[in-house]
């Protein structure tokens, strides 16, 4: 049985959860008039946003499906859509291995930025009320590695804004139209797993605004839109949605689905036609929209205002979740495992995520109010990471580390340089983090063996940074120096605040021979 309309009927007959609403109406209402474009196609939009968004239609809160965009991977859309006539499934993989499979049947039309006319045509909708990214937080992004901005936008700022080809750049010619049309309001929802994600939207939209301003572009009144009439939300986001896995195939095929089969596409993109994901899910708005919108509260999302929203996210991203992550994936590495949740089980990185989160990191968090810190790690080391049916690996998330360093530890760090009573040389573990991940930037796991490094955009610099450094040949150079004073990486001076000498040491010990690192580990664990 193919996953597609034609067998709309017998699909709902299979799943656990399907849409209580006529679809093909739906389909028609959407297009003709639509409420919700969804830039970002990926497993998170399929698996998260656009279930919220059919929960929303099936409880009687929202009227409307999804028009969705591919800005990246064309392939998406070709292989994965369309073949399945957008419908898609999203199996919830729950800790005690009992598999929820929902039918996802709002996503009216997917498009790629090859369909200018028919995006602009949903722009500029008036009853549109959201434009949503789930780009990641590359997509927003501006500038090259060298603190320059990109050709392809330096470029878009030079040429009509008609001719415009990076994202932002063709968002804000959008804004134009919609503003030359009618000015009317929109909001503009980043549901990236970023800080203050909604900011990054904002900023490169009124850099590219301001910039086609000066040079008489667009209009002063159309800054003055760009203020007042569109808004840009903070959100927090939190569901962990990995490659599609082999056992969840297996499952979805049993239940009598055919072509099931995950498509690597030419850009590295791993995506099938069903979507798996933890149980576990969070999602946080700043409540800040301009042209109405449906109440997501209905659905489990919590709607807040903005300092609230910032609370959670620093709580996650700097405590609760992504530091822990991020241990287990350098660590992980270089330890040989290939999934976190089979790192759950060793006695020495279990203990070490404990000490960082709730000995290290716990004590400075802001508490946000709606959700509970404690009870939040206590979920992520207790239940979510352990979750074997999670099939996330230390690989996926060691990718861009030198991006995450600064918020995920530097941010606990100051906490420890400005609170009355703490100083940051008392830290012990937080620096044995930091340390791993340069062991993991030699590429040699513990048993003396090269491993492939995840991508990261300062890899170059990296490597340079600590050049003259082999396991068995550690040595303190002016690179690795260097590297520890980049507040650029690290979010402030190592050295300045007193950490550098431990992380050296650390590093040091960690790089003595093969089975250094176990050996450390055990040392101070």
């Amino acid at each position: 049985m193919k996953l597609n309309l034609e067998n709309l009927s017998k699909i709902k007959e299979k799943v656990d959860k399907k849409p209580c609403f006529d679809v093909e109406k739906l389909i028609d209402d959407s297009i003709k008039d639509p409420k919700w474009l969804a830039f970002g196609s990926g497993n998170i939009f399929r698996g998260y946003i656009a279930r919220i968004g059919q929960d929303m239609i099936n409880a009687g809160e929202f009227d409307r499906g999804i028009s969705v965009v591919e800005t990246f991977d064309e392939e998406i859309i070709e292989k994965i859509y369309k073949p399945h006539d957008n419908l898609a499934l999203s199996v919830t993989l729950h800790k005690d291995g009992k598999f929820d499979t929902n039918l996802i049947a709002n996503l009216v039309e997917s498009l790629t930025l090859k369909d200018k006319d028919r995006i602009e045509e949903i722009f500029l909708n008036d009853n549109l009320q959201i434009a949503s990214f789930t780009i990641t937080e590359k997509g927003y992004n501006l500038y090259a590695p060298n603190g320059e901005l990109m050709d392809v936008v330096k470029a878009d700022l030079e040429n009509n804004p008609e001719d415009a080809k990076h994202l932002m750049s063709i968002l804000t010619n959008l804004l134009y139209k919609r503003f030359k049309k009618n000015a009317k309001e929109l909001t503009l929802l980043s549901l990236d797993n970023c800080s203050k994600n909604g900011d990054k939207v904002k900023d490169s939209v009124m850099l590219i605004a301001n910039k086609w301003n000066e040079d008489g572009k667009v209009s002063d009144e159309f800054i003055t839109y760009l203020n007042e009439k569109v808004s840009y939300p903070w959100t927090m986001i939190d569901k962990i949605t990995p490659r599609p896995a082999k056992e969840v195939q297996e499952y979805v095929e049993g239940l009598g689905f055919s072509e099931m089969d995950t498509v690597v596409t030419g850009k590295n993109t791993y995506i099938a036609p069903f979507v798996n994901s933890e149980e576990a899910e969070y999602l946080v708005m700043e409540d800040d929209f301009k042209n109405g919108r449906p109440d997501f509260s209905k659905v489990g999302v919590y709607l807040a205002d903005r300092e609230t929203v910032n609370k959670v996210e620093t709580m996650k991203v700097t405590t609760c979740l992504n530091p822990l992550h991020t241990v287990l994936a350098t660590y992980g590495c270089v330890l040989g495992y290939e999934s976190i949740s089979a790192e759950m089980k060793d006695e020495e990185l279990v203990s070490l995520i404990k000490k960082i989160g709730y000995d290290e990191a716990l004590p400075v968090v802001v508490n946000p109010g709606i959700l509970d810190p404690k009870e939040f790690i206590d979920e992520v080391i207790n239940v979510r990471f352990p979750n074997r049916f999670i099939p996330d690996t230390p690989q996926r998330i060691a990718t861009d580390t030198s991006q995450k360093v600064a918020i995920r530890f530097g941010e606990t760090i100051k906490s420890y340089v400005n609170e009355e009573g703490k100083d940051p040389k008392d830290l012990k573990y937080i620096p044995l983090a930091l340390a791993g991940w340069l062991r993991y930037l030699l590429g040699v796991n513990d048993d003396g063996e090269k491993f492939e490094l995840s991508s990261d955009p300062l890899m170059d610099e990296l490597q340079k940074d600590l050049e003259g450094i082999k396991l068995g040949e550690f040595k303190e150079t002016e690179g690795l120096d260097n590297l520890l004073r980049n507040e650029r990486i690290f979010g402030l001076n190592l050295e300045e605040v007193g950490l550098a000498d431990k992380v050296k040491e650390y590093f040091k010990e960690l790089s003595e021979k093969p089975g250094s690192v176990r050996e450390t580990l055990k040392k101070y664990l």
